[in-house]
């Protein structure tokens, strides 16, 4: 099995983070006929029949696409991981724009066990093609339903990190995805080949959530690292919602928070799982802490919210009449 070293500095450094360009792969590869998670594309065969036609048209995209996924493997620079100063999809198709096309087709290569890219590839302007392909899948799979998945990957993290509060790396990272657990003693196994251990001691490791059935894992050595994970599929199902008749009563964002707290909640997590901004969400809580539907406590460093008796009559989805 492949495992990463890692110590209590590597993890400290440790975190969760979104990336548009991860989400955009991970729709590329159902494109090129990976199974789709449930909710992941909207229209799987019409974008799939699009996807073919474009490929038809440019032989030097539909070269890359034949070379670039592989059974078990995608290759290195569609993987790596995002730079912190690389906030969205454009920042990151920025960095792949700027890569040398003899890394690229290194990349290919390996993919292809060690086999020359065709010869279409190794022509000038590689990198620019399959930024331009990528920008394809952003605009036409991704980006019109960005919105939502974005809100469930920030409530996913929120979930993750309450696990590792609550029970340390044990708990934030068993099931993350296939074939990875924590097995304690600074080794995290990241995969079942038969790799060679990498220490990631010097090493920032970033976990990305994403849509995808099974996710990757993606380096920029030797100090960035990165797993990409499936969002938990609740999550990324849909946010919270409120029952018509209390939104009436008291208001539709006041209801969406007094219905999500249906288990103890900070200002961030309500953030995450309804997708009102900040300012809105205090502004909720404080209305519903004045008219006694929740209440608040200190838990750590977190206040968190709860609902009263009433708040709790209030959100049911069948009250009593």
């Amino acid at each position: 099995m492949s495992e990463w070293l890692v110590d209590a500095d590597v993890l400290a450094r440790s975190r969760f983070r979104v990336s548009a360009f991860a989400e955009t792969v991970a729709a590329l590869l159902v494109l090129l006929g990976r199974p789709a998670a449930p909710g992941q594309l909207s229209d799987v065969a019409g974008l799939r029949a699009a996807f073919r036609e474009r490929l038809a048209r440019n032989p030097v995209e539909a070269a890359f696409a034949r070379s670039a996924v592989v059974p078990f493997w995608v290759a290195d620079f569609l993987c790596t991981p995002p730079g912190d100063d690389e906030r969205d999809f454009a920042d990151e198709l920025g960095r792949l724009r700027r890569t040398p096309d003899e890394v690229l087709l290194a990349d290919l290569a390996v993919c292809l066990g060690g086999r020359e890219p065709a010869a279409v590839l190794r022509r000038p302007g590689l990198a620019g093609s399959v930024a331009g392909l990528l920008t394809w899948v952003w605009e036409t799979a991704v980006r019109p339903d960005w919105p939502r998945r974005a809100h469930a990957f920030e409530a996913d993290i929120v979930a993750r990190t309450r696990d590792l509060s609550a029970g340390g790396w044990a708990a934030a990272l068993g099931g993350l995805r296939p074939g990875m657990r924590w097995l304690g003693e600074g080794r995290l196994q990241i995969n079942g080949y038969a790799f060679p251990p990498r220490d990631l001691r010097d090493a920032t490791l970033l976990f990305i959530p994403t849509t995808t059935r099974g996710g990757w894992v993606g380096w920029d050595p030797p100090h960035r690292f990165s797993i990409v994970y499936p969002c938990a599929g609740l999550l990324a199902a849909q946010l919270v919602t409120a029952p018509d008749a209390l939104a009436r009563l008291i208001g539709p964002g006041r209801a969406t928070i007094l219905a999500a707290l249906a288990a103890p909640m900070s200002t961030t997590q309500l953030v995450a799982v309804t997708g009102h901004g900040l300012g809105s969400v205090g502004n909720h809580l404080r209305v519903l802490l004045e008219a006694r539907l929740v209440r608040r406590r200190r838990a750590g460093r977190s206040v968190l919210y709860y609902r009263t008796e009433l708040g709790d009559e209030l959100a049911a989805d069948d009250p009593a009449s």
